[in-house]
């Protein structure tokens, strides 16, 4: 599917065209069209800043239950979604408690920089890793697992696990095999599925790799087909600026290609007017397609359909943006399962 829209279609393109608002409000009780509430139930896991979460609330959803190990995702979680439980601990120490809920879904998205192109790739398995909250070391490659040990655990109805698209290539591909089969053998059926998240409503090319288990006999059908939103859709005239741009940024962005990098800078890319944002990513910040200039916080809040008045607790938008699902792209997903299977 294009990415491009020509100037009369992107200037038409409105809220009708999408099942749900890629602007909105979380105080404004999740707004969508036609999604009423089912009470169908969700348990979060590195849950970060809960953009599954709000795509589940968006889709109908109860989420009931939470957990990170990163105390400063605790505090924004709970400042934003006022969790019945949090758990802020490790999955693996979810495995020894007795008080989880029983719910129909079991949710997780374990930290992915280890299968990421942009991140170590192979050099990065089997190693401990710190993140930069400062919580207890993890090896990352093992957090898939302890995942699934969760859902022998749990039980849930269906499990949604999402992961960058790099899991599914190179080296990575046994370790994507190897947990469809730990799945298999927990009875589960488990579907694999590469999404782009500008095929869905959302203002960002952003593809991720969701592993949909479940114990019935069905065949999840996961086809989206919203038109693209292109970055002139998003962009603002003035905003809250993010960081000030330095002169040697001005240099490389008056060098740089519309949708390309900046100079040197390979994971920061010059946005381009017609054409659908680049991934929101947690460690670098776009430029705007028309000055030099970062991209305002509400162009990002907006790219990542993310809600306008979120409290991010001193933590930087693009990076916490960049750490979580997209909600939209979760409710669409979520409304399928519903549809489908639930």
């Amino acid at each position: 599917m294009t990415t491009e829209l020509s100037h009369a279609q992107s200037a038409s393109l409105s809220l009708k065209d999408h099942k749900f608002p890629y602007k909105w409000l979380i105080s404004g009780g999740y707004p969508a069209k036609s999604i009423e509430y089912h009470g169908m139930t969700v348990m979060t896991t590195f849950a970060c800043g809960g953009g599954s979460t709000m795509g589940y609330k968006l889709a109908g959803y109860d989420v009931v239950a939470a957990n990170d190990i990163d105390p400063q995702m605790a505090k924004v979680y709970k400042a934003n979604h006022n969790p019945r439980q949090f758990f802020e601990c490790s999955v693996k120490e979810l495995l020894i408690r007795d008080d989880l809920p029983i719910v129909d879904v079991l949710d997780g998205s374990p930290p992915c920089s280890v299968f990421s192109s942009a991140g170590d790739r192979e050099a990065g398995w089997q190693k401990d890793k710190v993140f930069r909250e400062g919580q207890a070391k993890q090896v990352l490659d093992d957090l898939f697992f302890d995942f699934i040990n969760l859902v022998e655990k749990m039980q849930p109805k269906i499990v949604v696990a999402e992961n960058v698209k790099g899991m599914i290539s190179g080296d990575a591909k046994w370790y994507a095999r190897e947990v469809v089969r730990r799945l298999q053998d927990l009875e589960y059926k488990c579907q694999t599925f590469l999404l782009n998240a500008a095929t869905m409503g959302v203002p960002q090319n952003r593809s991720r790799v969701f592993f949909i288990a479940h114990k019935t006999n069905k065949h999840l059908e996961l086809n989206f087909n919203e038109p693209p939103i292109t970055y002139k859709n998003v962009r603002l005239s003035e905003g809250t600026e993010i960081s000030k741009v330095t002169n040697a940024y001005k240099q490389y962005w008056s060098q740089g290609e519309p949708g390309g990098s900046i100079g040197k800078f390979k994971s920061i890319k010059k946005l381009h007017i017609n054409k659908v944002a680049n991934t929101i990513n947690a460690t670098s910040l776009h430029f705007d397609a028309v000055e030099p200039r970062n991209l305002y916080k509400e162009e990002i809040e907006s790219i990542g359909a993310w809600p306008m008045d979120y409290n991010y607790c001193g933590s930087k938008p693009h990076y916490l943006i960049g750490m979580s699902v997209p909600p939209v792209m979760m409710a669409q997903i979520a409304l399928k399962i519903k549809e489908q299977l639930l």
